[in-house]
C-alpha cells in the first residue's frame, strides 16, 4: 500500500513524535507557529485568557499538521532505522 501524503518532517529516532523538518514546508509551518505565538504573546500579554485561546488552537493545528506529514507517522521508536 503506497502512502502518497507529503513528507515535511522526519520521525524521531527514539520516542514518540516528530523530528526536524526535511522540507521547506515543515520549516514554514514551524516559522508560522512561532510567529503566531510571539505575536499573540506581545499583543496580548495583559490578557492571558485571550492569549491562551489563540495559542492552544494554534498548537493543536500545528501538531495535527506535523503528525500527518511525518514520514511513517507518529509511533514509538526504539532507535531502529526505518
Amino acid at each position: 500500500m503506497m502512502d502518497d501524503r507529503p513528507i515535511w518532517f522526519a520521525p524521531k529516532r527514539y520516542g514518540y513524535g516528530t523530528g526536524l523538518p526535511v522540507a521547506w514546508q515543515g520549516w514554514a509551518a514551524i516559522a508560522g507557529f512561532f510567529a503566531v505565538v510571539i505575536l499573540a504573546g506581545a499583543l496580548l500579554k495583559d490578557k492571558p485568557g485571550l492569549m491562551a485561546s489563540i495559542i492552544f488552537p494554534e498548537l493543536a493545528i500545528f501538531l495535527s499538521i506535523a503528525a500527518r506529514t511525518t514520514h511513517g507517522g507518529w509511533r514509538w521508536r526504539w532507535g531502529d532505522p526505518d
